[in-house]
């Protein structure tokens, strides 16, 4: 504003008029019309003095027809109930804090609304009771804010799954007691961290889920994410692998024109003890068709040799990525020589040894000659310190970590041993496994026994 409108001069257009203060009961009409409660006030003698517009949709009577009214007799409520109704809203005057009554009020259509109210006294400049204000609303809408807290608290403190509230930078900002211990954290501990700080492997593929949820809404079915949790209590900081069985909805504020996203609702129930049981039976399931495949596809190999490398190789599916066969010599002490193995290199079908019967030269605690002689099972892994000399030092393929042997036996005697080696992509050997190498096993040592009687009666 220039210096000659501020001192009050006069320009071309004419002297300038000041502008014009909001009057105080356009201020207060306002504020009562934006109400998203219906009020209304009354004076000390039960006058109405005031009727927003959230009033008037919820009975149909204008402020117009509203104020000035004595009480709502007559117009608002049943003659029966008038007294009743008058009395109770100005005892409001004379009482301490806010008054909750439960009417039933007349629209101007002559229909019924069931209605909470809360009442309080309006104080005058002496302090003393100069009215009363009422703010109501239809019970059934009431009760769905009280459901909705109600449902919201429930969840926060007694829901037997996570419920995570997760802002829009993707933090935690509330979560529920079950959540907190699937995290293995506190309940404020957990909030405003970055999910990394809580979560390992797989915190990618949250935090995508939830931006998702964000930008595009929910997805239409529960998603279940795989991840590790961070325990920096517990010694080495191990973390642990779960499952979470998870759901999201996008939370949009309800007084926004248009809806601006406030966070991700992040409910979740951990289903590892589920999914690993699934995993399970799927291998097993596998592996018990691998077996019958097996020995179909052996019964039509006319050399029993060859039938066992069948069974090898038809066992190596998801279970190992090399293996190898040796067998007893009959000279002594025992001695093992290779009869069959997988390629070092490429993958391809286990290859019968032709280079002639010489002896494997196994170094002294090696695994294969302890299955032999202790006639089980025998499992081994690389510790963290072993390097690349660890699997040459056993005469195994470059990068095999895990190795589990299972001997062959057959009508009563040893005839050699079967080992199946693994890389580091792989996990370690468990007692599932060696169950599983143990039936392999038995069928390799059926068809070796064959073999060796067919060598005998050529020879």
């Amino acid at each position: 504003m220039s210096a000659s409108r501020r001192s009050g001069t006069t320009d071309a257009l004419g002297p300038e008029e000041p502008d014009p203060e909001p009057d105080g009961a356009d201020l207060l009409a306002a504020l009562l019309d934006g109400m998203d409660a219906a009020l209304c006030a009354f004076d000390a003698d039960g006058v109405v003095t005031h009727w927003n517009r959230e009033a008037e949709r919820v009975l149909g009577w204008s402020a117009e027809e509203a104020v000035g009214r004595h009480g709502f007799a007559g117009w608002a409520v049943r003659p029966a109930d008038a007294d009743e109704v008058q009395g109770r809203l100005l005892a409001a005057m004379h009482a301490p804090g806010r008054q909750v009554n439960e009417f039933a009020l007349l629209t101007k259509e002559g229909g019924r609304v069931l209605v909470r109210t809360q009442s309080a006294a309006v104080r005058g400049a002496d302090g003393k009771p100069a009215g009363v204000y009422c703010a109501f609303s239809e019970v059934h809408a009431q009760i769905d804010l009280e459901r909705s807290i109600a449902l919201s608290e429930a969840l926060f403190e007694d829901a037997a799954w996570g419920v995570v509230l997760v802002d829009a930078d993707l933090r935690p900002a509330v979560v529920n007691a079950h959540a907190a211990r699937s995290l293995g954290v506190g309940r404020g501990a957990a909030l405003g961290r970055p999910l990394g700080d809580l979560v390992g492997q797989g915190v990618e593929e949250l935090e995508s889920a939830l931006a998702h949820v964000l930008a595009e809404g929910p997805p239409p079915s529960p998603t279940e994410v795989w991840v590790t949790l961070r325990r920096p209590g517990e010694a080495g900081g191990r973390q642990e692998r779960r499952c979470w069985r998870s759901g999201f909805v996008r939370l949009a504020s309800p007084l926004a024109e248009e809806p601006v996203p406030l966070g991700v609702g992040w409910l979740f129930q951990d289903v590892t003890e589920a999914k690993l049981s699934e995993q399970e039976a799927a291998g097993l399931r596998f592996r018990s068709q691998q077996l019958h495949r097996a020995a179909r596809a052996a019964a039509e190999c006319e050399d029993p040799a060859e039938a066992a490398t069948v069974h090898l190789d038809f066992a190596l599916a998801g279970f190992a990525d090399h293996a190898v066969i040796d067998l007893v010599s009959s000279e002594e002490p025992l001695r093992l020589v290779r009869a069959a193995a997988t390629p070092s290199g490429a993958p391809g079908p286990s290859l019968l040894v032709t280079r002639g019967a010489l002896p494997v030269r196994y170094a002294a605690g090696h695994p294969a000659p302890q299955c032999v002689e202790r006639t089980g099972s025998v499992r081994t892994a690389a510790d963290a310190a072993a390097g690349p000399e660890w699997a040459a030092d056993r005469q195994w393929p470059e990068g095999t970590v895990y190795a589990l042997c299972a001997v062959l036996r057959s009508r009563g005697r040893t005839l050699g041993v079967v080992t199946f080696l693994r890389g580091a992509s792989r996990a370690g050997f468990e007692r599932a496994d060696a169950a599983y190498a143990e039936s392999v096993a038995a069928r390799i040592a059926a068809a070796v026994d064959l073999a060796w009687e067919v060598a005998a009666d050529d020879r």
